[in-house]
């Protein structure tokens, strides 16, 4: 069989080799003719699986190494016979903490600690969980806005929109983008609900850039209805507005999914939906691990304030990443092909802690 692979997928390369004969392209080499023969794709959210791209093919299988699946033309799939998989939840934990460490940032810069502050989470799947646990460990009061989680579930622990812009200190969107149904999430910020919030709450997007409306969360940072703005996901990446850039307290180009351990577990993923669809073994399967930090323990002996806080940022600070697209905004698409991707907190052993620190820790998921 043959697959065809974006050539930025990571530990990839030499896995599948033994069942399959790959061939790795970069993201604007995918065309009717380079994928023409393929059996399988291996994609990521930069590689537009579309009509044109796929009509006349014999591709049967596409696997996108991302949550998202926004860039697969699922309808046409549908109709041409041509099974799609994302991979869902593989790096909601790296999302998780790179929202938790952004808001440490900021809450450092006020003197604000994140203790007793009140986060409503806008989508509770993958990401909207964990980040609810590590909100939870670190002593924040959660709201929960999931309509089809409510709609199947119950009303029980979910609040509406108009209460998270009403009561939330701080406001984060995990949800997918969708244009379409009883629960489109395009602009699903918008003006109407920045004139809702009542509390100058800071907004965090770090899902899709489409679910805010960024002349109106331009707006609401200018009028102080949104005091401080964390921005992973742009409308129009890689042209993302400046002035929104400009005004965001952390600007960062779409990487905080891109820990080491999310793309290994979104490449594995991939591998193993071909196992499946195929009926194949691939025995290199357990070799997609990702590499061990530089420094995988935190001597807290060597901190004398903000102990915690100090052992989240060695595993993602992400102010260098924030400070790297400021100076070369134009460079977004370089950045993400070539991040150096942090490993995640369980990667790292922390030392001389005190027992209140390791509790903490450990719920954050140190060891």
């Amino acid at each position: 069989m043959k697959i065809v692979a974006d050539n930025t997928v990571p530990y990839l390369k030499g896995i599948a080799e033994p069942i399959a004969d790959v061939k790795y392209l970069n993201s604007n080499e995918f065309s009717p003719s380079t994928i023409h023969d393929a059996d399988a794709l291996i994609v990521r959210s930069i590689d537009k699986c579309t009509r044109e791209l796929l009509e006349g093919s014999r591709v049967k299988l596409i696997t996108t190494a991302t949550i998202g699946f926004d860039h697969i033309d699922i309808k046409y799939c549908d109709e041409a016979g041509i099974t799609w998989k994302n991979a869902p939840g593989c790096n909601a934990v790296s999302v998780a903490q790179y929202v938790l460490s952004s808001l440490i940032v900021i809450g450092l810069r006020r003197n604000e600690p994140l203790q007793g502050k009140t986060i409503g989470i806008i989508g509770v799947g993958h990401v909207g969980k964990e980040l609810e646990k590590l909100c939870t460990a670190y002593g924040m009061r959660i709201l929960r806005n999931d309509p089809p989680r409510a709609e199947a579930e119950g009303e029980t622990g979910f609040v509406s929109l108009k209460t998270i812009a009403e009561e939330a200190d701080i406001i984060s969107f995990h949800t997918p983008l969708t244009k379409e149904g009883p629960y489109a999430t395009r602009h699903l910020a918008d003006e109407d609900f920045f004139n809702k919030t009542c509390k100058k709450p800071w907004f965090v997007n770090a899902s899709r850039g489409a679910v805010h409306d960024t002349m109106a969360l331009i707006e609401a940072l200018k009028s102080g209805k949104i005091s401080e703005a964390v921005i992973d996901c742009w409308e129009n990446e890689p042209a993302i507005d400046r002035e929104l850039l400009s005004l965001a307290a952390i600007a960062t180009p779409h990487i905080a999914g891109f820990s080491a351990d999310g793309k290994a577990n979104g490449t594995r993923t991939c591998l193993e939906n071909i196992e499946r669809f195929f009926g194949l073994h691939i025995e290199k399967l357990n070799e997609v691990v990702p590499p061990a930090p530089v420094d995988p323990v935190i001597d807290l002996a060597e901190v004398t304030e903000h102990r915690i806080e100090q052992a989240i940022f060695r595993s993602f600070d992400p102010l260098v990443v924030d400070k790297a697209l400021r100076d070369t905004p134009e460079r977004f698409e370089w950045f993400r092909a070539n991040y150096s991707h942090p490993r995640e907190f369980a990667a790292y052993k922390v030392k001389n802690t005190t027992d209140k620190e390791r509790m903490l820790l450990n719920k954050l998921g140190f060891r």
